[in-house]
């Protein structure tokens, strides 16, 4: 991997440890506002305040997706981290929860303006290599999987020594990641050559290595980039048909994972609820205790994005998404049963855990794969990789958004235990779509060995 591309997963790695920062930190926060003055918080607040800032990114990010294939990518990577940096300096400084909402709005407006300049790049720069392009697709998802976990779990240390003034520290933390974007990725975009068509030679901005030129998935159209307005590009790419077949699954896979995003901190963390007395995970953790936790469980996820994302040369992406669906579900099966182990000695609750890390171990290839894809996918209109690859946020906002909203609803319900079922409905939800995708996966990505791959 060469420099910019170090550079962007140094970037992004930064750039998510101190969202994940904001967003734990933010939870204890709120939960702990009322000591600074502030409302008493309940769980569908906490759900819309997550929510603000994936509505944000989703609404923002096809927007400065064109905009980054316009300008370069590398001009509008560093942007995001300024926005950031602003948002948990105001966080710091209010308990108002209108204002809070604000912060949220900004953080949001940062990884919309960070994220599909950052894929667009990624996708340019591994577009005349596949085994390159998992590669990068698995450290892009595992860079923001560590940064987001690392964050959360550092989240109850910096937050139990140092209070709101931990947020003030994350402005340093953004700063940070300015500098990389800014001193590692070129701002001209050197692999990036509008001038040139996607049937061209490899030149110094194509992205392709000498004497190479750009081949398509079998049985996928070319897609010429219009002239016009980025309404009129947008309008035109949205049409794409790969991108509508893979949209339902990751959208549903997102929302899954949102309910785990603040809502299942949130349970663990909060006082004790008497209506769900015999529900052992709800309430009475600490925020150390949690980050112990979570840096075994970032630890698991972690060793599953590398192990998934050397193999796609081997397995077709949607085997891999499926796989991944088949992991949630054991996960969340064994957390279910979990939470209903009180009354048991905890030797029997080890096989619980044990099941529930190998199903989170499974379940890290459903990113990586969805990622590739959508990559692939991006081949056929190389002058908008930002734009395409700005869905990444798009279908991540629209999934986390309606995973939060369900997931507040499901917890005031019923607790972890609808937190949990709600998995499980939106998993099933997630597997029609996908097979329509199987279906028609030579014709809009890269299938390998077509004919013998599972």
């Amino acid at each position: 991997m060469d420099r910019p591309i170090l550079a962007c997963l140094a970037g992004t790695l930064v750039l998510r440890f101190s969202s994940g920062l904001t967003a734990a930190m933010l939870v204890y926060y709120l939960a702990d506002l009322p000591r600074h003055g502030g409302p008493t918080v309940d769980a569908f607040t906490v759900a819309l305040l997550t929510a603000a800032f994936f509505a944000t990114e989703l609404v923002l990010s096809p927007i400065l997706g064109v905009l980054s294939d316009r300008i370069g990518h590398g001009r509008l990577m560093p942007i995001g981290p300024l926005l950031g940096a602003v948002a948990v300096v105001l966080t710091a400084v209010t308990t108002d929860l209108g204002l809070l909402g604000i912060t949220r709005l900004l953080e949001g407006a940062a990884a919309a303006a960070s994220i599909p300049s950052i894929l667009g790049f990624l996708a340019m720069a591994t577009s005349h290599d596949e085994a390159l392009r998992g590669r990068v697709s698995a450290r892009f998802e595992a860079v923001t999987v560590a940064g987001i976990g690392a964050g959360i779990a550092a989240a109850g240390a910096v937050y139990t020594f140092l209070g709101p003034a931990g947020f003030l520290l994350n402005a340093v933390i953004y700063g940070l990641a300015f500098v990389i974007y800014r001193q590692g990725v070129p701002a001209a975009d050197l692999l990036h050559a509008r001038a040139h068509s996607a049937d061209g030679p490899a030149t110094e901005g194509s992205g392709l290595l000498p004497g190479e030129t750009r081949d398509l998935p079998p049985g996928a159209a070319r897609y010429q980039s219009p002239r016009g307005g980025a309404l009129l590009r947008y309008r035109r790419l949205l049409r794409t048909r790969g991108i509508w077949l893979l949209a339902p699954t990751w959208i549903c896979l997102n929302a899954a994972l949102g309910l785990y995003t603040s809502q299942s901190l949130f349970q663990l963390v909060k006082a004790r609820d008497p209506r769900f007395p015999d529900q052992l995970l709800v309430g009475g953790f600490t925020p150390l205790e949690i980050s112990g936790a979570f840096v075994v469980a970032g630890l698991i996820f972690f060793a599953g994005l590398a192990y998934w994302g050397d193999r796609f040369a081997r397995y077709r992406r949607t085997t891999i998404i499926a796989a991944g669906i088949g992991g949630g579900a054991i996960l969340a099966a064994a957390a279910l049963a979990l939470n209903h182990s009180g009354e048991l000695p905890v030797i029997a609750r080890v096989p619980m855990i044990v099941a529930g890390g190998a199903g989170l171990f499974v379940l890290a290839g459903a990113t990586p794969a969805a990622l590739g894809l959508l990559a692939d996918i991006s081949e056929a209109s190389p002058d908008d990789r930002g734009a395409i690859m700005g869905m990444y946020s798009v279908f991540l906002g629209l999934g986390q958004v309606g995973g939060l909203l369900l997931g507040g609803v499901a917890a005031d319900l019923a607790g972890l235990d609808g937190v949990l079922v709600a998995t499980f409905a939106l998993l099933v939800l997630s597997l029609p779509s996908l097979m329509q995708l199987r279906g028609a996966e030579h014709q809009v990505g890269r299938v390998p060995d077509a004919s013998a791959a599972p």
